[in-house]
């Protein structure tokens, strides 16, 4: 079983309206589908480009007006996924949770459906910048083409999550990203390799790129797109598929090869899933 998918490295720029911001999110979507690509993944945060649309005055919209748009978002990406026949990781909205806000990862099937993952773990910009919750549940998606999970950025700093999404069935974690500089990039590039050893799955990683000067906390971006694979003979020896120019409007696209996960993980140079510890120490239940 193989799977294309295809990372979108999201310029992010001010925009005057949300038609501008559909016609480009439906430029990314049309690109990739002339690579055939089934599964498509957005980065995190990339809806804070309707901030800059402004208000009546002119003034930069506030992270508490974007749960507005949600409506609007869910439905042209409901549209855009039947249209273009894809699964589209819409990478992440910001919507209401209660009297505080939630960063929420979106995936849209080609047959209408739509689920959402939040971001679990909320880093303390996050936090002090946003005041944004964080999310209470953790699941794995069915598609077609097998199980997949959807970790936020930060989450996938956190091995517990990936060895909890491997142990119910999924091979390919999805990771909508926004960083603002290389620290917090080679964070999230550093351990997705680690989660990809670790679990033996596949990772594909994206972020934003450009900036939004009138936005707070999206002044500035350093984005990257990767598909990630364990390091073993049957992968590339660095265990990069694919990836994007650093800070590049872009696309990226590869096959994952599902097959080849199964194969590693029984007869692999190190078959670390096989071999974890779980007499010395607790495994993810």
């Amino acid at each position: 079983m193989k799977m294309r998918v295809s990372a979108i490295q999201y310029h992010l720029h001010t925009i005057q309206s949300f038609e501008e911001f559909a016609a480009q999110c439906e430029h990314y979507i049309k690109a990739a589908k002339e690579f055939d690509a089934e599964f498509i993944l957005f980065p995190e945060f990339f809806t804070t480009q309707l901030m800059s649309i402004g208000d009546e005055n002119g003034k930069a919209l506030t992270i508490t007006d974007l749960p507005n748009f949600t409506d609007q978002y869910q439905q042209l990406f409901k549209s855009l996924a039947k249209t273009y026949d894809a699964h589209i990781i819409a990478g992440t909205h910001v919507v209401n949770k209660g009297d505080r806000i939630q960063n929420v990862a979106h995936l849209f099937y080609p047959d209408g459906r739509m689920e959402q993952q939040a971001k679990l773990h909320i880093t303390p910009a996050e936090v002090e910048g946003w005041n944004m919750e964080q999310g209470e549940k953790f699941q794995i998606f069915d598609t077609e083409k097998g199980k997949i999970a959807i970790l936020t950025c930060y989450d996938i700093e956190f091995p517990e999550i990936v060895r909890m999404a491997k142990a119910q069935g999924a091979d390919v974690i999805f990771c909508p990203t926004c960083t603002d500089d290389r620290h917090g990039f080679h964070r999230i590039r550093y351990t997705s390799h680690a989660r990809a050893v670790e679990n033996q799955v596949y990772v594909v990683v994206t972020g934003t790129v450009g900036s939004l000067p009138t936005v707070d906390l999206m002044r500035v971006n350093f984005g990257q797109a990767a598909i990630i694979t364990p390091n073993d003979v049957p992968f590339p020896p660095a265990g990069i598929l694919a990836e994007g120019m650093i800070n590049d409007d872009m696309i990226i696209t590869a096959d994952l090869d599902l097959e080849l996960l199964y194969k590693v993980r029984e007869k692999g140079s190190v078959t670390t899933w096989r071999d974890r510890r779980t007499d010395l120490y607790p495994d993810w239940k």
